[in-house]
């Protein structure tokens, strides 16, 4: 589901690039990635993430991937030419991800699952391109957070089938991708590294 024009204004704003920075600062101290990884972010927007990815985690490639051209355009002029070396910009979508079976180190979600009505076809992608031992790391918000009185006003999510803390652990499990590590926010939601078996 492409964004709405308020959550274009809340993604694209400096507070969530330092958001997203001590987000990125989590997922190195709870998991580390091999030198020569090769890690994809979903639901790029601009291209902070991949950015940031690229600075904390220092793989060979990021493959940034978005469902939006025009989130997709913006990350070109986002990104610097010499960032461009290590970063691929990609229009695509979570359910249909452009790679071979278990040929990525690592998946980097921010916040881009809840967006997706069919979430758990999602996360048999992302468990699809996962090598044994791959890290899918996540930041997701739960609805009392994104659907509450306010928010819903402002911001479009899908609205049936949502998860909540539970539905995402067992999901994740079932797809053979347990959470190793994590920082759970109540109601709010949740930072992880999750760990495909193999």
């Amino acid at each position: 589901m492409k964004l709405n024009w308020a959550e274009k204004w809340v993604v694209n704003n400096p507070l969530r690039v330092l958001e997203q920075r001590i987000e990125a600062r989590w997922f190195k101290r709870a998991m580390t990635l091999e030198a020569g990884a090769r890690c994809l972010e979903i639901g790029c927007g601009r291209g902070a993430g991949a950015r940031l990815i690229a600075e904390t985690f220092s793989p060979f490639r990021v493959f940034a991937l978005d469902l939006d051209i025009h989130m997709i355009r913006k990350s070109e002029t986002y990104l610097q030419p010499g960032e461009r070396e290590r970063i691929s910009l990609l229009v695509g979508d979570a359910l249909y991800l452009p790679f071979f079976d278990a040929c990525l180190d690592a998946v980097f979600g921010f916040g881009f699952l809840h967006h997706v009505p069919d979430w758990r076809g999602a996360l048999d992608e992302i468990a699809r391109v996962l090598k044994p031992g791959g890290i899918y790391f996540l930041e997701e918000l739960y609805p009392a957070l994104y659907r509450n009185m306010v928010t819903k006003r402002l911001l479009l999510h899908p609205e049936q089938d949502r998860f909540r803390s539970r539905d995402l652990h067992q999901a994740l499990e079932g797809r053979g991708m347990p959470i190793r590590k994590s920082l759970e926010h109540g109601k709010m939601g949740i930072l992880a590294a999750a760990v495909k078996r193999g």
